[in-house]
């Protein structure tokens, strides 16, 4: 049974006030539904920002939460812990990467591959610090990290920033080699820039950079926190493009989907670059055996027969019914790559559509008691991060949903 209450139980203003909140109160989640307080059941197409990868509580993650929390939940990180180890051993055996540094969240990750970037400058390129970035990249909420991302305001907003991140365009290789200099140490990007409206970066770019930096002795990182674990249909999206270990990355990080809705991210490194001395990297709870006994349980769920195929299929054929909208509707376009895409309205609105499936849909037949949840990360675009296991069906009754909000708001 699920506990209700009414919303003046609830010490709403004993939280900090940090991003605008409908007072929704969500008690309970299955799969691709989440339920709130008053019983009522939303369809969810953001989970958790690309978080809950196996849909809300899915069976493989609350049976090694329960079995290893009965085991251990954290011998400090002094120390090796069976889970930790044998995650790290899974990441490196099913990518081009040989080691791994456990962290609690994406920005702490990419945080650690600036940090990783900067030593093996200082110690292989004679001081070489500045990681060139991309306009409208996101790489996280920490000082360096947001210094390192392209949003509008961001070089404003606590300053002065971290110096060292000149920013390039995307799928402009002439803007990256024209800031290359004895000064740098890396390119920093992402192959999807998600929280800038879902704008891949293109095949042929990634190779062509891939090729710039190795003429010129840097380090290319591969920020995978929401694209990584199988979001794209490869189980890391540089695979869409490194035809080899040598064409792959030499640094990335995961997080988001790695954990699947627990706090777990990884910066991996290949050997060669993995310079950090003891003492400059660590964490009090980094690699705890209970975080990264989920991580392994969700990684054996998307190394099982058919997954990943089965994600690549999902997402073409969200993209087909999100084109079919296109058509119907007279939008722009969609894009994205697997199950991370994105409906551009050519116009402002996102945030009705959104407010409006959130909160309205039930006033139509079918969808009594029933909202939709969607994600507007620009004002003229709509977000579709799904549980990488969503079904047809729920894809086409997200579809129907936001057919209806669209029509009621634009």
């Amino acid at each position: 049974m699920i506990p209700t209450a009414p919303e003046q139980e609830f010490a709403f203003s004993s939280l900090m006030d940090i991003t605008e909140r409908p007072e929704i109160v969500f008690v309970k989640g299955q799969g691709s539904w989440l339920t709130d307080h008053r019983g009522k059941r939303y369809l969810d197409f953001v989970q958790g920002w690309a978080v809950t990868c196996l849909g809300h509580c899915p069976r493989v993650v609350t049976e090694a939460l329960a079995a290893q929390a009965a085991e251990l939940i954290t011998p400090s990180p002094a120390f090796y812990n069976e889970p930790s180890l044998r995650l790290a051993g899974l990441i490196a055996k099913h990518s081009s990467f040989q080691r791994v540094f456990f962290t609690n969240s994406g920005a702490e990750a990419n945080e650690g591959a600036i940090k990783l970037a900067r030593k093996w400058g200082r110690r292989v390129k004679g001081g070489a610090f500045e990681i060139i970035t991309f306009d409208h990249g996101f790489h996280g909420r920490t000082l360096a990290t947001m210094s390192a991302s392209g949003k509008p305001g961001w070089d404003t907003m606590f300053a002065p920033q971290v110096a060292g991140f000149p920013k390039a365009t995307l799928n402009d290789i002439a803007s990256v080699e024209e800031r290359i200099t004895d000064k740098t140490a890396a390119v920093m990007l992402e192959p999807v820039q998600g929280e800038a409206g879902v704008l891949p970066a293109t095949v042929e770019f990634l190779r062509e950079l891939r090729a710039l930096t190795k003429r010129h002795n840097c380090l290319l990182i591969d920020d995978e926190i929401q694209t990584g674990m199988g979001r794209t249909g490869r189980l890391f999206a540089y695979e869409h493009f490194a035809r080899s270990d040598d064409e792959a990355p030499d640094i990335m990080t995961l997080g988001k989907g790695l954990g699947g809705g627990v706090p777990l991210a990884a910066l991996c490194a290949k050997e060669a670059v993995s310079v950090f001395e003891h003492g400059e990297q660590g964490g009090t709870f980094n690699g705890s055996p209970l975080m990264t006994a989920v991580g392994c349980a969700v990684m054996e769920a998307m190394l099982s027969p058919g997954f990943l195929p089965a994600v690549a299929e999902a997402g073409k054929y969200l993209s087909e019914c999100l084109t079919a909208l296109v058509r119907e509707f007279n939008l722009s376009h969609e894009r994205g790559l697997g199950l991370l895409r994105a409906l551009d309205l050519g116009s402002a609105g996102a945030a009705a559509v959104v407010a409006y499936a959130r909160d309205s849909l039930q006033k139509h037949p079918g969808w009594e008691n029933t909202g939709l949840l969607l994600n507007a990360p620009r004002p003229d675009t709509l977000r579709f991060m799904p549980a990488l296991n969503v079904t047809h069906a729920e894809i086409d009754q997200m579809i129907e949903g936001t057919r209806i909000a669209i029509q009621a708001t634009l």
